[in-house]
């Protein structure tokens, strides 16, 4: 993903569905709900189908990439955030506003959004 598209989606905060999500590339596929048991349970005997080795083989020559240096980087771009005053207000306001209850869990984007314009 590019600078500019990442830029977009970490200021923009917005929640994104499953076709977005897919169209992203922060997952693999989006599957209907009626349709995800028929989906996985074929995937899953296609895979138990392979003769032994080729899962081991795959996974070699496809490595994951090293993905170390940007989660250093973003860990302490993050902790780095929680020195900022306004980051004491949010977590405080959003516990008095009840972040970690059910009914607040579900809309917490908007109360963060509501309390932020509060500052």
């Amino acid at each position: 993903m590019g600078r500019n598209k990442a830029l977009e989606l970490l200021l923009g905060v917005d929640l994104f569905d499953a076709q977005m999500a897919e169209r992203y590339g922060w997952i693999n596929r989006a599957i209907p709900a009626d349709t995800i048991a028929a989906f996985v349970d074929n995937l899953a005997q296609n895979i138990a189908s392979l003769p032994n080795g080729v899962i081991a083989g795959i996974k070699c020559i496809v490595p994951a990439d090293d993905y170390s240096m940007g989660l250093e980087s973003e860990n302490s771009a993050w902790a780095d955030l929680f020195t900022q005053p306004a980051a004491g207000q949010l977590l405080l306001g959003g516990l008095k506003r009840g972040a970690q209850t059910l009914e607040v869990e579900h809309e917490i984007e908007a109360m963060l959004r509501e309390l932020a314009t509060e500052l």
